[in-house]
């Protein structure tokens, strides 16, 4: 399985979204600041997932939740 989660920062308030095939462990990555996008928000809270059969239709979600309308999207989901 492959997931599309979304992360809020607990000390800047800010979003993030990505895929990953196990997203526990993705969570301590980030939390550990050993990702470059996020190091400066931690620590993460696990906010939404979203689990797929594929690496493919995740990642077009992931895409999709960039977007303008998938971040209104994310507003109503994630609020």
């Amino acid at each position: 399985m492959f997931y599309v989660y979304v992360l809020r920062s607990s000390e800047t308030g800010r979003r993030y979204v990505g895929s990953c095939e196990n997203v526990q462990d993705r969570l301590r990555q980030h939390n550990a600041a050993q990702s470059t996008a996020t190091r400066h928000g931690v620590p993460w809270v696990l906010v939404h997932t979203e689990s797929f059969s594929n690496r493919a239709e995740a990642v077009r979600k992931e895409r999709y939740y960039k977007t303008g309308r998938g971040r209104d999207e994310l507003d109503r989901l994630c609020l």
